[in-house]
């Protein structure tokens, strides 16, 4: 049995955040229902990442909407809306991320959902929190790392702002989602109330830089400076970065400069004996080092270094990660099956218990699948409400 087995959860979220947190707790073992607007449903199933179309959607839908069923209502019928009043009055979580004002203006706020269920644990992630004068401003994930500063992190000195290749501010706002509604279970476990869990994307993007940040503000408040030359971490010295070899690349993080002149046999790095000078010649160095680690392939570079125990790695794209035998070790990959009988490979949930996987072979809903069986399933529910 899966911990949340039993639990309903309400998802009006969609694109990525929301989403994901729904994801986590269908993972867990609840029930998600997923209430998409009629006609359309949620953005992301026409949201393309790539030009791969999968049965009618695109990939990330199904990727971060496997194991939910789809209800499809207009929040302005008034029969979708009690059947919705319904759900929400056996609901154990509400979840949402549309922004601010938006759900006091269809009736579904904390206020008037708790009104009729005192216990339910309701969350919601905005873009910017309810206050200050970025609240109206769209979440979306590239412009959140633009504002927060993580696009100042990236990249080398000269390279100028730098995206991350993921939707990061999404994923973490979404994680931290989750978190907080599972320790308001928690509380609700134990002392019997609900609760609201409110988390922003600029705030999880924050959180994120928590080491940055606590450094910047501790330190006279100096901005980071990457290296010239293959940076990694702003704040850490030679060698940590991510260097070319005669067949591809190598990842080196901390290291006794020393220590790996003498294992790559690399004499002009011998002199750099002070380890300070690997932070304050850290251009210097990397340069020396990148020049050498081209002389030889990474799989010569590895077989010296990885003996000595110092902490590097291959650096492997997503083909030859796939093939490799500690990849297919972690049972990463799970076969999952959509009601019309579609069938899509994706990752599974990464959290073991008991040293069981969470997996679960449901794949993603079609747009309002389940409004038959729902709407059978809760219209005694409505019934006695409307009485």
């Amino acid at each position: 049995m899966k911990p949340l087995e039993d639990f309903l959860i309400v998802d009006f979220s969609q694109f990525l955040s929301g989403p994901s947190a729904g994801l986590r707790l269908a993972d867990l073992g609840a029930r998600v229902i997923k209430i998409e607007r009629r006609g359309g449903g949620d953005i992301c199933r026409s949201l393309y990442t790539s030009d791969l179309e999968m049965n009618g959607a695109s990939s990330v839908f199904h990727a971060i909407n496997r194991n939910k069923e789809s209800f499809a209502a207009d929040l302005h019928d008034a029969d979708d809306r009690e059947l919705v009043t319904a759900l929400l009055l056996k609901a154990d979580v509400m979840i949402h991320n549309f922004r601010p004002g938006v759900m006091e203006r269809l009736g579904f706020d904390y206020a008037s959902v708790s009104a009729i269920n005192p216990g339910i644990v309701y969350g919601e992630i905005s873009g910017y929190g309810n206050e200050g004068p970025w609240k109206q401003k769209p979440g979306q994930d590239l412009l959140l790392q633009s504002l927060t500063g993580l696009t100042s992190l990236t990249g080398n000195a000269g390279s100028g702002p730098v995206a991350m290749g993921l939707s990061i501010v999404d994923m973490l706002a979404g994680a931290h989602l989750a978190q907080g509604l599972l320790a308001c279970l928690y509380q609700k476990a134990m002392h019997g109330n609900g609760g609201l869990v409110q988390v922003s994307m600029l705030e999880s993007a924050f959180d994120f830089q928590f080491e940055t940040i606590t450094t910047f503000l501790n330190d006279g408040r100096v901005l980071p400076l990457r290296t010239e030359k293959n940076n990694a971490n702003a704040y850490l010295g030679a060698p940590y970065g991510i260097y070319q070899t005669a067949d591809g690349h190598i990842a080196l993080a901390m290291g006794s400069i020393p220590v790996l002149a003498e294992l790559l046999s690399c004499e002009e790095l011998i002199v750099f004996k002070d380890s300070a000078q690997a932070f304050d010649q850290r251009d210097l160095i990397k340069t020396i080092l990148a020049g050498h680690l081209l002389t030889g392939t990474t799989a010569h570079w590895l077989s010296r270094l990885e003996p000595a125990d110092i902490w590097c790695a291959d650096v492997l794209s997503w083909d030859q990660l796939s093939s490799h035998e500690a990849f297919a070790a972690l049972n990463m990959i799970q076969d999952v099956q959509m009601s019309d009988g579609y069938s899509y490979r994706t990752t599974r949930c990464p959290i073991r218990i008991d040293g069981e996987l969470l997996t679960s072979s449901v794949g993603s809903p079609k747009l309002g699948q389940d409004n038959e069986q729902i709407r059978n399933e809760f219209n005694q529910i409505k019934t006695i409400h409307e009485a």
